[in-house]
Parts: structure tokens; C-alpha cells; sequence
């Protein structure tokens, strides 16, 4: 008899890493949850019948911590992780020289460090676990193209995509597939910040107010089980993705314009 596969997903208190931590569950997989949200973990893992399912609190800025969480999950799952999907991270916007050091920071500490961090502890585990097992980072449409106002948000989700593809190259001898997701503007619990101290508005009314749609997270999770099953690098998710991702290769000039000019009018609005 095939032993269960697991994995394990970071940010699973809401949002993305709640809807993938359903959707392999519901698949008969081995679920692990981590987020510093411990309410948020433990009303996800009460959505998942049966007890094949874990949640440990854990700051993915913290490198020890990485491994003593992965060591337990794996103890819990059967001695094995079959795939870990880098979601935890968190929206940081507005005019560079208005954003504080300490936004500045944490941005690039969890949407980036966190990534990395977390990719150097689950090789070992992801290599015995090969082939067939993988690795997935959320990215964004932001790490597409940079737009006016996500600069460091940008920066780190840019990252992520050239993460991805390292290891890719890196980890292709182990059997490991690596991937990144780039979702535009998803329905979880990010749109309800502002992104910005400087700002009372979430970014749902922007997003909204922009005619932009806004895609549900089921179809993000569906997504991370193509990546983890299929053989692409990068895998988009919505109607606005798409579209950058389109613009970026084949119109540059214009999704330059387009974006120039968004930072104007954002500009006057202020």
C-alpha cells in the first residue's frame, strides 16, 4: 500500500493557504498548516475531516524554527514531506519615500528571507522524498511587472519568480520539481489592508474601483496541485495576470505608458 503523501504550507491560518490545505485534503493528502495566527490554524484544521492534518505556529523569519517545525511535521506525517508550498508573506504599498524602515523590512524579511529560508530547510526532506516531490512559492502579478507604489512588494515578489527558477536548475538532478504561482488580485484577507500606514483605504475599494477583477483563492489552490503535479516553472492565476504577463512580452512600450500613467493619476488622487 503507497504511503500517504503530505505537505506542508506556510501562511494556512486564511487565505491561500487555507483553500490549498482543503483542496489536498480533500485529495486524501497529509496536511500541514504553519502561520504565527494560531486561532486562523486551528479553524482551518477544524475544516478538515479526519486526523491527517498538523499546525505548528511558526515566524518563517526565524531559521531554526524552520527546521524544528519541518522535523515535527514530518515526524507527524510518517517520516516524509512530499511537497511545501513558501505562502506566508504579506502586502506592503505606497510612495517609497514614504514607506518606514520597518515596513520596508518585514516586507523583505517574510515575502523574501521566509522563501529562502524555507526552501534550504525542506531540501533535505523534499530530496528523500524524490522524485516527484516539489516545491512551490507564491509569487504575484507584481513580480510581472512593477507598478507604481509596490516597489518593495514588487522587489520581493520578482525575487520569488527568480527563486524559482534557481532552483529549478539547481534541484532538477534530485528530482525535485520547484515552481512559482503568480496570482493577480485573489479574495483573501490581504485586500481588507491598506498596505500603507499613510492610507485609511483597503486595497479591495482600489482594486474594485479600478475595474480589476478579483479571482477566488479556490482557483489559486487549484493551481499549486497543477504545479505539484505538471512541469512548468511559473503558473498565472487571473484575468490580470495573464494580461501582464501578455503586455510585458509582446507590448512593452505600452504597459510602460499604462503604467506611468496609473502613477500619475494616483499621484493627483493623493
Amino acid at each position: 500500500m503507497a504511503q500517504q503523501r503530505s505537505i506542508f504550507i506556510t501562511g494556512g491560518a486564511s487565505g491561500i493557504g487555507r483553500a490549498t490545505a482543503l483542496h489536498f485534503a480533500a485529495k486524501g493528502w497529509f496536511v500541514g498548516v504553519a502561520d504565527i495566527n494560531e486561532a486562523g490554524m486551528a479553524e482551518t484544521l477544524c475544516l478538515i475531516d479526519g486526523e491527517a492534518k498538523f499546525a505548528h505556529r511558526l515566524d518563517v523569519r526565524d531559521r531554526a524554527a524552520w527546521d524544528e517545525v519541518l522535523a515535527a511535521f514530518a515526524a507527524a506525517a510518517g517520516g516524509r514531506i512530499d511537497a511545501m508550498v513558501n505562502n506566508a508573506g504579506i502586502g506592503t504599498g505606497g510612495a517609497l519615500a514614504e514607506l518606514g524602515k520597518d515596513e520596508i523590512d518585514a516586507c523583505l524579511d517574510i515575502n523574501l528571507r521566509g522563501v529562502l529560508y524555507g526552501a534550504q530547510a525542506v531540501y533535505p526532506f523534499l530530496k528523500a522524498a524524490a522524485p516527484g516531490s516539489a516545491l512551490v512559492n507564491i509569487a504575484s502579478a507584481a513580480g510581472i511587472t512593477g507598478g507604481s507604489g509596490m516597489s518593495v512588494y514588487s522587489a520581493t515578489k520578482f525575487a520569488v519568480r527568480g527563486i524559482a527558477e534557481s532552483l529549478d536548475a539547481e534541484w532538477a538532478p534530485d528530482g525535485i520539481k520547484v515552481s512559482s504561482i503568480c496570482p493577480s488580485f485573489i479574495d483573501t484577507p490581504l485586500l481588507d489592508g491598506t498596505g500603507n500606514r499613510n492610507t485609511n483605504e483597503n486595497i479591495r475599494a482600489r482594486v474594485t474601483a479600478a475595474g480589476l477583477e478579483i479571482t477566488p483563492v479556490e482557483e489559486v489552490a487549484q493551481a499549486i496541485w497543477n504545479a505539484v503535479h505538471g512541469d512548468e516553472v511559473h503558473y498565472l492565476v487571473g484575468k490580470t495576470a495573464r494580461q501582464l504577463a501578455f503586455a510585458k512580452r509582446w507590448m512593452p512600450g505600452k504597459l510602460r505608458r499604462q503604467q506611468r500613467s496609473a502613477g500619475r493619476q494616483a499621484l493627483l488622487g493623493k
